[in-house]
C-alpha cells in the first residue's frame, strides 16, 4: 500500500502541499490540465525551481489577473467542483475541505456556513491549490497519508477582515484534536487552507510510520525563514507495518428517556452514515436514574452528520467529543473454496507468520440459513484454515 509522511517542519499550506507533491514527480502538465477544466478562469499557473537554505525544491505559483479579486461563497464553491473532469472522490473530498472552512468561518463570524463569503479561501488560488492537492494524491496513488506534529507561528497577519492573530482563529478551530507546538517564531507558519487540507486528508498526526521511501518532495514557502528552511517536505513509499494507525473521533452522551426500539433504529442510521462502531452501555445517572451510554467511533471527517444523527434520534441536550489514535491491523477480502462453494473471508495481515483468516458474520449466516446448519459450523471450518496454514511442512 502506498503511503505519504507529511514533514511539517516550517508548517503548513496549500501551495506548499501542492510544491511537495509535484517536486515528487507529479507531471505539471497533467496538473494543468486538470485545473484547465474547472470553470474558473483569470489565472495562470507556473512551477519554479527555488532553494531555502541551499536545499531545492518546487514552488508552486498562482497568479491572477490584474484587478481579479473574486469572492465566492459555498453554494458557488460546489458548483465550480461539481463541473471539474475529475473523479467522484476527487469532487467530494475537495469539497469536504471547503465545507469545513465554511463551518469554522461561520462560527467565527456568527452566520450559517452558507452565507459565509469566502475572501482568502474562496480565491481562485485556494480552489487551485485545495483541488490540484486533492487531484494529486489521487494521482500518485497515495492511499494513506500521515502528518508530523504541526509548528505554530505567532504575531498577527492582515486579512479582508482586517488585522487577525497567528495562528488565524480558522486554522485553529480546524486543529482541534491535532498535536501542536510553539514554533518561537512571529509568522505563520500554518494556513487555513493547509489546515482543512491535512484535517480532511491525514488518517494520523505524529511519527512518521515505518515505510520504504521511494520518492521526496519539498514543497517551497514564499519567505525566507531566520531559523529553518521554509519548505515542507512529503515523503512517499510502501508501508512496512502490519498494523495502520489512524485518528478516530469518539463521540459519547447519556440518556435516560429513549427505548429500545429507537436505540437499534440509532445504530442502524449511524452505521448506515459512516460509523466505525456503536456501543451502548448501562449507566446509573444523575437523581438515580438508569440510563444508557451512546458511545460511537467514526472518521474524523464523519464527526458532523453522525453528531447531527444522535441529536436528532436522542434529543440530547449535549454530546462530548475527542480525538483518539488506534493501532489496526492491515486486512483485504480474500475467496477460499469450501464444502457449500467459494466463501468470502476477511484476511488479516500479521507481521510475523501467515495471514490469518477470520469468517464474516453477514457471509457465514446466509451459508447457514441456505444449507440449514448451525452458524457455528461454518466458522468453525473458516477458523480451522488458519490451523492447517500453520502447520509446518
Amino acid at each position: 500500500m502506498k503511503t505519504a509522511y507529511l514533514d511539517c517542519f516550517s508548517g503548513v499550506s496549500g501551495d506548499m502541499f501542492l510544491g511537495s507533491l509535484l517536486d515528487a514527480g507529479l507531471p505539471f502538465h497533467e496538473l494543468r490540465e486538470c485545473l484547465l477544466t474547472l470553470p474558473i478562469n483569470g489565472y495562470q499557473i507556473d512551477i519554479k525551481r527555488e532553494a531555502r537554505n541551499e536545499i531545492f525544491g518546487t514552488r508552486f505559483l498562482v497568479s491572477l489577473d490584474e484587478g481579479r479579486n473574486d469572492h465566492r461563497g459555498l453554494k458557488t464553491i460546489r458548483e465550480v467542483i461539481a463541473q471539474g473532469d475529475l473523479s467522484e472522490t476527487v469532487k467530494e473530498k475537495s469539497i469536504q475541505v471547503f465545507e469545513s472552512l465554511a463551518k469554522v468561518e461561520g462560527e467565527i463570524h456568527n452566520r450559517p456556513p452558507e452565507e459565509v463569503h469566502f475572501h482568502e479561501v474562496g480565491a481562485v488560488d485556494s480552489i487551485i491549490d485545495i483541488v490540484g492537492t486533492v487531484y494529486a494524491l489521487e494521482r500518485l496513488h497515495i492511499e494513506t497519508l500521515y502528518v508530523s506534529h504541526l509548528p505554530l507561528g505567532s504575531g498577527f497577519v492582515m486579512t479582508a477582515h482586517g488585522k487577525i492573530p497567528v495562528p488565524a482563529p480558522a486554522t485553529i478551530a480546524l486543529l482541534k484534536g491535532v498535536p501542536v507546538f510553539e514554533a518561537g517564531i512571529p509568522y505563520e507558519m500554518v494556513t487555513p487552507t493547509g489546515a482543512a487540507l491535512i484535517k480532511g486528508l491525514a488518517a494520523s498526526f505524529g511519527s512518521m510510520p515505518p515505510m520504504v521511501v521511494q520518492e521526496v518532495g519539498y514543497g517551497v514557502g514564499t519567505r525566507d525563514l531566520p531559523d529553518r528552511p521554509n519548505l515542507l517536505r512529503i515523503l512517499i513509499g510502501e508501508d512496512q507495518s502490519a498494523k495502520t494507525v489512524d485518528t478516530v473521533v469518539i463521540l459519547e452522551t447519556n440518556v435516560d428517556d429513549i427505548s429500545p426500539e429507537c436505540l437499534g433504529y440509532l445504530m442502524d442510521r449511524l452505521f448506515d452514515a459512516g460509523a466505525l462502531d456503536v456501543v451502548f452501555s448501562p449507566v446509573q445517572m444523575k437523581k438515580n436514574r438508569p440510563g444508557v451510554q451512546i458511545q460511537v467511533i467514526g472518521r474524523p471527517d464523519k464527526k458532523e452528520p453522525l453528531m447531527e444523527i444522535m441529536v436528532r434520534e436522542t434529543v440530547t441536550l449535549g454530546i462530548r467529543f475527542r480525538y483518539s489514535q488506534r493501532s489496526v491491523l492491515a486486512r483485504s477480502f480474500s475467496e477460499v473454496d469450501s464444502p457449500w462453494g467459494k466463501i468470502k473471508v476477511k484476511k488479516v495481515m500479521l507481521k510475523q507468520g501467515p495471514s490469518l483468516l477470520v469468517p464474516e458474520y453477514d457471509v457465514c449466516k446466509t451459508i447457514a440459513s441456505k444449507n440449514n446448519i448451525p452458524l457455528r459450523e461454518v466458522y468453525l471450518w473458516v477458523t480451522s484454515l488458519n490451523v492447517e496454514v500453520s502447520q509446518p511442512a
